[in-house]
């Protein structure tokens, strides 16, 4: 044994173990990871007209998620890097999606994040919002659905069982109230005429008690009265909504924050709700190492960011008004002088 293993023989070993080692932290498995990012200030990314500058400090922070392939060194190690959690492409990408297109379709969630932060926003401020088209625009039908060759691309519902659709939000609110097995009546507008569509209501695959139709529906633009712009580089994904509508109030002259580090994540749509993201861990503990006050989160995701959260104070919040009252309650800090 002594023969067998010589020094030039451990050295030779040893360069083979640091060159599997090396592979291994820099070559790419089939799974994606997970990891925190830090927590950056809205205010230097958004441009309001009318704007005023901040005078107490605090402020309201987005955080995102680093997400990348991970190495097979990461695979083998869950643990070897703090927050980590290791995913399958299917949680990251759609089915048959590459990673250019998941690129441009987070970028474009991105940017209409942006549109509807500011729609909100200004909304709140009495401010009158034009939605862009009025109504919900069908984008396609689920082969199989009760909507299939029923509607078809670029059909604009305008109505459900009588009632007006002003947009995607309340056409999903209208069919919700039904249940599974029940008819709705859609009055649709599309190639030149107005018509009647008759759809009797299925349950939903992801959720059997929820009704469900089978479409997808285009999302709106809007119109706003004051120029708003939000400037996040080739950051994607829509979960920063909440923290730009909290900012763009900031920027005119409303004391959101209160003078406190406020960090908030969450999908906002158009008709002020808030939806729940992805990757809560990660930005729980972004939120903790940025030092943060509060953490605002969607109600979906408190259980989880409450796991991870330590000493930091999370509040859940649905809608952005219940998320402007949560934050009027917080102790104001002392103004700079």
């Amino acid at each position: 044994m002594a023969r067998f293993l010589t020094p030039a023989r451990l050295i030779a070993a040893g360069f083979v173990l640091l060159a599997v080692a090396a592979v291994l932290y820099v070559a790419p498995s089939d799974k994606y990871i997970f990891l925190p990012d830090r927590a950056r200030a809205v205010a230097p990314l958004v441009d309001v007209q009318g704007e005023h500058p901040d005078q107490n400090g605090g402020g309201i922070y987005y955080v995102a998620v680093d997400v990348r392939k991970a190495t097979i060194l990461e695979q083998l190690i869950p643990g070897l890097r703090e927050g980590a959690t290791l995913v399958d492409a299917t949680q990251v990408r759609a089915p048959g999606e590459n990673e250019q297109q998941h690129r441009r379709a987070e970028l474009a969630s991105m940017q209409q994040s942006q549109q509807y932060a500011a729609a909100v926003a200004l909304r709140s401020l009495g401010y009158r919002i034009q939605i862009v088209p009025r109504g919900a625009l069908i984008e396609s039908t689920v082969k199989g659905f009760p909507a299939a060759g029923k509607l078809r691309p670029k059909d604009l519902v305008v109505a459900v069982n009588g009632q007006a659709v002003r947009s995607p939000d309340e056409f999903r609110a209208f069919v919700g109230r039904r249940r599974p097995g029940e008819i709705v009546r859609l009055l649709v507008k599309g190639g030149g005429r107005t018509r009647t569509v008759v759809v009797r209501t299925t349950k939903n695959p992801d959720r059997p008690k929820r009704p469900f139709i089978g479409v997808l529906i285009d999302e709106p633009g809007v119109k706003l009265p004051v120029p708003v712009r939000i400037n996040t580089g080739q950051v994607g994904g829509p979960s920063a909504g909440l923290a730009f509508a909290l900012d763009v109030l900031e920027e005119l002259g409303r004391d959101v924050d209160r003078g406190n580090k406020v960090v908030a994540t969450g999908e906002l749509r158009l008709d002020g709700s808030v939806g729940a993201v992805g990757g809560i861990k990660q930005k729980t503990i972004g939120a903790r190492r940025a030092g943060a006050d509060v953490f605002l989160v969607p109600g979906d995701n408190e259980r989880e960011a409450r796991r991870h959260a330590g000493n930091l104070r999370v509040i859940a919040v649905n809608s952005f008004r219940q998320a402007l009252r949560s934050l009027a309650t917080l102790e104001s800090r002392p103004q700079k002088t």
